[in-house]
C-alpha cells in the first residue's frame, strides 16, 4: 500500500508518528519522555508505516453489531510476554496496545481513537462497513498517524483544543478540528458526543453514542467491577490515574472534574481503551461516582469535593 507518509519515523513504543524520514529519527520520543509514558529499558527504537511488519484484527462486538474493534499485533508475535519482550524487535506490537472502535451510527461511521498501523486490510475493513464521516482522538497517547488515516478515508480529525501542544506533524490539508468542552459531532448530525473531562491530561476526551461512553483511558475499568454479586463495600470499578503505566494517581480535584463533565449525560456500558474493558450495568453511572469517592477516601484525602457529589 502507497502511503503519503510511509517512510515518515514511528515510535515503536508509542506509535506517534513524527514529520521527519525514518532515516533520521529524533533523538527522542516527546510523548514517551512525558512522566505519563515510558522509554523501555531497551531504548528508544523508531519504525515506519511501510517499515512496520504488523497486522490489524477487526471485531464486531457481540452485544452491538454496530460497534467494531481494530486492534495490531506483529506479524510473528513475540514469545515473551510484552513486559519482558525487547521493543527493539520487530516481533512487538507497534504502539501502546489500544484499540480503535468504529461505531456505525445512523447517520455515518465514526472512529473513536486510533491505532498507528493502517495497511489495505484496514482500509478495505472500514470502507466494507462504509467508510468515516469523522474521526474523534482521545488524548495525545492516541494521535499516532491520524494524518495518513484522515487522508485515506477523506473525514476531519476530532482533537480537544487543550492538547494541541502534543501534535508532532503539521496539519497542511487543515483536517484537524478543534473541540473544547462538549461538542456534538455535525459530520454525523450530532449522533455522537465529544465530552471534554480533563484529568489524565488537560484535554482527555470521552464519547457519548445513545447509552454507550466510550472513555479511552480517561478512566480504566478495574477487574474488581465486572462481578457484583455480594460486592463488599470499598469496591471499586474503575481507577483514575494520571499515568497508568507509572501507576501516578489523579488528584481529587482533577477526578472531580472528570465527574463534572459527565454527570449531565446518562449511560449504562463503558467502553474502555483496551480489549476486555466493557462493562455494562444499569446502575453503572453510579458505580463511577462511587469508585471516584473510593479512590479518594483510601488514598487519604479526607476534604475532597466529590464527596459531596449525587446523582
Amino acid at each position: 500500500m502507497n502511503f503519503q507518509s510511509g517512510e515518515l519515523a514511528i515510535c515503536e513504543t508509542c506509535g506517534t508518528q513524527y514529520d521527519v524520514p525514518l532515516s533520521s529519527p529524533p533523538t527522542s520520543c516527546r510523548i514517551c519522555d512525558d512522566p505519563r509514558q515510558y522509554v523501555p529499558a531497551s531504548g528508544q527504537t523508531w519504525t515506519s508505516l511501510s517499515q512496520s511488519l504488523q497486522q490489524n484484527t477487526f471485531e464486531t462486538d457481540p452485544s452491538d453489531p454496530r460497534i467494531h474493534y481494530i486492534s495490531t499485533k506483529p506479524l510473528t508475535p513475540a514469545e515473551l510476554p510484552a513486559s519482558l519482550a525487547s521493543s527493539t524487535s520487530t516481533r512487538k506490537q507497534l504502539g501502546i496496545g489500544q484499540r480503535a472502535i468504529l461505531l456505525e451510527t445512523q447517520h455515518g461511521n465514526v472512529l473513536w481513537d486510533l491505532v498507528a498501523f493502517i495497511d489495505q486490510e484496514t482500509v478495505d475493513f472500514v470502507k466494507s462497513k462504509g467508510g468515516l464521516k469523522a474521526i474523534i482522538i482521545s488524548h495525545p497517547h492516541f494521535y499516532t498517524t491520524h494524518l495518513e488515516w484522515a487522508r485515506i478515508f477523506a473525514c476531519p480529525v476530532y482533537i480537544s483544543a487543550s492538547d494541541s501542544t502534543w501534535l508532532n506533524r503539521t496539519d497542511t490539508n487543515s483536517v484537524r478540528r478543534w473541540i473544547t468542552g462538549t461538542q456534538a459531532i455535525p459530520e454525523v448530525n450530532g449522533a455522537v458526543t465529544a465530552i471534554q473531562c480533563g484529568g489524565h491530561f488537560d484535554g482527555s476526551l470521552v464519547l457519548l453514542w445513545e447509552k454507550k461512553l466510550f472513555i479511552a483511558d480517561t478512566m480504566m475499568s478495574v477487574p474488581s467491577g465486572f462481578y457484583h454479586k455480594d460486592r463488599l463495600p470499598g469496591t471499586v470499578s474503575f481507577s483514575f490515574q494520571w499515568s497508568y503505566p507509572n501507576l501516578i494517581p489523579l488528584p481529587p480535584s482533577k477526578i472531580h472534574g472528570i465527574w463534572k463533565a459527565i454527570k449531565p449525560f446518562e449511560f449504562d456500558t463503558t467502553y474502555g481503551a483496551f480489549p476486555g474493558q466493557n462493562v455494562t450495568r444499569p446502575d453503572l453511572k453510579a458505580q463511577v461516582l462511587e469508585s471516584m469517592k473510593i479512590f479518594c477516601r483510601v488514598g487519604g484525602h479526607e476534604n475532597a469535593a466529590v464527596y459531596e457529589e449525587t446523582l
